[in-house]
């Protein structure tokens, strides 16, 4: 059996993003077209997993 040695990790960076910057980039990706299609593309999505109403034949007499 072959023993594996852990890889020595560097050490943690903190990182910190601007908050305007981060909204802006969001603003933009809800605006561009692509982001247009994945909505529409996961409410197709949902219309395939909708359930659906149970019909009930009516009742032999």
């Amino acid at each position: 059996m072959t023993s594996v040695k852990p890889r020595p990790r560097g050490p943690v960076a903190e990182v910190r993003y601007s908050l305007a910057d981060l909204m802006a980039e969001l603003d933009a990706e809800r605006n561009s077209s692509s982001m247009a299609m994945e909505k529409l593309d996961q409410q197709e999505i949902g219309k395939l997993f909708k359930n659906k109403t149970t019909r009930r034949a009516k009742p032999k007499k």
